[in-house]
């Protein structure tokens, strides 16, 4: 079903993936955290493969660049989130989501870097 050459992409592949787990974990999350981390949670692991889907859209190495930039950030907040739930005993298993996280960032690096030379 893959439409763009985005999807090609085995970054935003795996992106797209961990979008799928972060929503599973949030929605062991607590009720009361429903509309506050759980949401936050969910919106920064869903703008990952987002920034990727723009930046690969754009006009110019430079543009895809900086979109991909802005995914890890948002995969950094990702992680932030992942770890606040971790001390607040809401998420115990965690390394999983860690892990992608680790490989979907070095992804974007050199992915960023080969697009900046």
């Amino acid at each position: 079903m893959e439409r763009r050459k985005y999807q090609k992409l085995v970054v935003w592949q795996k992106a797209m993936t961990l979008v799928t787990d972060v929503y599973q974990a949030a929605s062991a999350l607590p009720g009361h955290e429903r509309f506050g981390l759980a949401q936050q949670l969910i919106r920064a692991a869903v703008s990952t493969p987002s920034n990727i889907a723009e930046g690969a859209g754009r006009h110019s190495d430079r543009e895809f660049a900086r979109f991909l930039g802005i995914a890890k950030g948002s995969l950094q907040e990702v992680e932030t989130q992942l770890l606040i739930a971790a001390r607040l005993n809401y998420l115990s298993d965690i390394e999983n989501l860690l892990a992608s996280i680790d490989q979907i960032f070095a992804m974007l690096s050199k992915l960023r870097d080969k697009l900046e030379t």
